[in-house]
C-alpha cells in the first residue's frame, strides 16, 4: 500500500488514482476513531496554517473543513469574498498572493468558477483544496460519500449506486461518478432529460428517466438537492411537478422488494426531492455522511500536509 499521495493538491476526483482513493479511506478510518475519543484532537497540523477562502455561500463544507483542521491543531484563517477587496475588485491572484504572503501553507477554496483551483495551483506554492468549484467537481463531497457507502457495504466493487436530480448543475454528481467507478461501482443517474448532460455515457454511467425503475436496480441512492439558482432556464414546470415525478417518498420506497440505503449532500429541499419520512427514516445515511465528512477531510489535509514541498 502507499504511504503517500500520487499528488499535492485535491483539485478533483478526476486527478486521484485508486490506491489515492483508498489510502484517504484509511487514514479516515484512523482519524473517525480520533473524533470518536474524549479528546478529539491531535497535534498533527501544529506548525500549518490553513487558509478557508470561500466565494461562494457554504454551511456543512465549511464547518466541516474548519472543524477537521482544528482537531489536527492547525491555525486556521477564515476568508469571506462579500467582506473582501474582492469586491472592490481585486483578482483571485492577487487575493490569495496577498493570504500567502502572511505564510499560509494550505488553500481550501470553494469557488464559483470551474476551474479556479487549478488555475491557483498553476501559480502558487501552497497546497489547494479545491472545496468545490462551480458545476465542476467537489471532491471531498465524493470522497465522504463513498467512504459512508464503504461504511455500510464492506466495499464498493459489483455496487449499484443511483444518482438522482439535477445532474447537469451538480459538482456532487460529476466527482462522485468519477470516484465510485474508480472504486468498481456500477453508476447509473436518474432525472428529468433537461437535467442530464449527454456526455454521461462516454463515462461508462447508465441514464435512466424512470424513478422507480432506477430505485429496483440500485444498492443506494444518492439524491441531489435542485440547485434553481444555478439554472438560467426553466427545466421543468414546477417544482409540485418534479416532486411528482422525480421525488422520492416512503411509499415509493416500501413498494420496492429490498431495501435501498439513501444519502442526500444537503442541504435537502424536503418534500422536492425527498419527503422527512424518507430523509430521516432508517435507510438514511444522510447523518453518518456529516460525521464521516469531518473525518475524510482530515485524512485529505494530513496526507496534502506530507506533501508540501
Amino acid at each position: 500500500m502507499t504511504e503517500q499521495l500520487s499528488t499535492k493538491h485535491l483539485l478533483g476526483i478526476k486527478y486521484l488514482t485508486r490506491e489515492d482513493i483508498e489510502l484517504i479511506f484509511e487514514t479516515a478510518d484512523e482519524f473517525k476513531e480520533v473524533i470518536n475519543r474524549p479528546i478529539k484532537k491531535v497535534p498533527s497540523l501544529r506548525d500549518i496554517t490553513v487558509a478557508n477562502m470561500f466565494f461562494e455561500n457554504s454551511t456543512r463544507t465549511r464547518i466541516s473543513f474548519e472543524l477537521a483542521e482544528k482537531r489536527l491543531s492547525a491555525d486556521v484563517v477564515n476568508f469571506s469574498a462579500s467582506a473582501s477587496s474582492v469586491s472592490k475588485g481585486e483578482t483571485l491572484l492577487d487575493t490569495v498572493n496577498n493570504v500567502l504572503s502572511m505564510k499560509v501553507d494550505m488553500v481550501v477554496m470553494r469557488h464559483p468558477a470551474p476551474g479556479a483551483p487549478q488555475f491557483l495551483a498553476r501559480h502558487i506554492q501552497a497546497n489547494i483544496i479545491n472545496a468545490g468549484d462551480g458545476t465542476h467537481e467537489h471532491p471531498t463531497q465524493a470522497l465522504l460519500d463513498a467512504f459512508s457507502l464503504r461504511e455500510k457495504f464492506g466495499e464498493l466493487a459489483g455496487k449499484k449506486v443511483a444518482i438522482f436530480g439535477d445532474i447537469t448543475h451538480s459538482r456532487v454528481a460529476l466527482s462522485n461518478i468519477y470516484c465510485l467507478r474508480k472504486l468498481g461501482a456500477e453508476v447509473k443517474v436518474c432525472g428529468p432529460p433537461t437535467l442530464i448532460p449527454k456526455f454521461l455515457p462516454a463515462l461508462g454511467v447508465g441514464v435512466e428517466h424512470d424513478v422507480k425503475k432506477t430505485l429496483q436496480w440500485c444498492d443506494a441512492a444518492n439524491v441531489l438537492r435542485i440547485q434553481l439558482e444555478r439554472q438560467d432556464v426553466k427545466n421543468f414546470p414546477s417544482l409540485r411537478e418534479y416532486s411528482q415525478y422525480f421525488g422520492i417518498n416512503r411509499a415509493l420506497l416500501d413498494s420496492l422488494d429490498k431495501e435501498i440505503v439513501v444519502m442526500h449532500p444537503g442541504p435537502i429541499n424536503r418534500g422536492v426531492e425527498l419527503t422527512s419520512d424518507v430523509a430521516d427514516s432508517e435507510h438514511s445515511i444522510i447523518l453518518q455522511q456529516v460525521e464521516n465528512g469531518v473525518a475524510v477531510r482530515m485524512a485529505v489535509l494530513y496526507l496534502l500536509a506530507a506533501r508540501r514541498s
